[in-house]
């Protein structure tokens, strides 16, 4: 038996349980991995509150990133072996002592690079690039990012940036020294002080019109863009479908992930190319309490479950 975070309900945090299961085993054509660290993302608690995905089943394990090393090898493996250390994605189930995937769901981890790092790079990354590239951003785009200093936003601020536009990044004032660090532009949420709007605020950020916009929020934010003059076709969302088929924008995220695509995404974090926070780090037990943090909606980058 092995240990593993499930839910039987749908609901809060509070539902998570750390609890045995049967210890899995490579079969043909995979490789068991004994899991280092997993990252948590939102997809995690949205899928657990229940209707977000269809014909979802309980009882349901819950993670889809991991690091760790290799411990069981399948027949017809070839490249990886036990003892080498990976970085990878599952369904579900990555919030586990063990987890058995396909060989190319696995990328080999850079020898310096940080487990809770390695197990949180990759899906925001993923997400982050695809949400890029739909925009076909150039040297003559100013950008709009929301949320910024996001799991997700804090990845796109950069993949922004190395497209030569001028990136603005709506985040919590705690964040904007961050931000600035990485040429983003940092504007404040919602209602200040003095009284200014947030789309006041952004209007004033920069002297010329915003043409694009990156949203990792949803809801009101999508409207300040479009308040901003962005064309809808030049708003990608990856936080509100119901706002891709209302208001005509894009809903371009995740997906096609590749060993390839995840192996540079690894170099790119191991070579200080690509920064990737890592705020607070919590250990298999105590995942209830990491999720309470999770769901706040506040702080800078991911959080990580350290296993064991």
């Amino acid at each position: 038996m092995s240990k593993a975070v499930r839910y039987s309900e749908y609901g809060g945090p509070e539902v998570l349980e750390v609890v045995e299961v049967p210890e899995p085993h490579a079969g043909d054509g995979e490789v068991r991995v004994a899991v280092r660290a997993a990252g948590l993302n939102p997809f995690d608690f949205k899928v657990r509150r229940g209707g977000y995905i269809p014909n979802h089943q309980l009882p349901s394990l819950q993670g889809a990133e991991f690091a760790g090393v290799i411990d069981e090898v399948g027949a017809g493996v070839t490249g990886f072996s036990v003892g080498d250390e990976v970085l990878g994605w599952i369904g579900r189930g990555a919030q586990a002592e063990y987890v058995v995937v396909p060989a190319a769901h696995v990328a080999a981890k850079p020898a310096g690079l940080d487990w809770a790092v390695a197990a949180c790079v990759g899906l925001v990354a993923n997400t982050a690039r695809r949400a890029v590239d739909s925009l076909a951003l150039g040297s003559d785009d100013t950008v709009l990012v929301t949320a910024a200093a996001g799991g997700v936003g804090v990845i796109a601020v950069q993949f922004a940036k190395a497209t030569g536009a001028t990136v603005v990044g709506t985040a919590s004032e705690a964040n904007h020294e961050f931000l600035r660090g990485l040429g983003v532009i940092p504007v404040a949420y919602g209602q200040a002080s003095d009284g200014t709007s947030e789309l006041e605020r952004l209007r004033a950020a920069v002297r010329g019109p915003y043409t694009a916009a990156l949203d990792n929020i949803g809801g009101d934010a999508i409207r300040t863009a479009l308040a901003l003059g962005i064309p809808a076709d030049r708003v990608n969302t990856v936080a509100d479908k119901a706002a891709v088929e209302e208001l005509g924008v894009q809903g371009v995220g995740g997906g096609k992930k590749t060993s390839e695509e995840l192996a540079g995404f690894a170099r790119q974090a191991a070579e200080g190319e690509l920064v990737v926070p890592v705020r607070s780090t919590y250990h298999l037990p105590d995942v209830v309490a990491a999720f309470r943090d999770l769901e706040t909606g506040h702080g800078l980058g991911k959080i990580a479950l350290l296993i064991p």
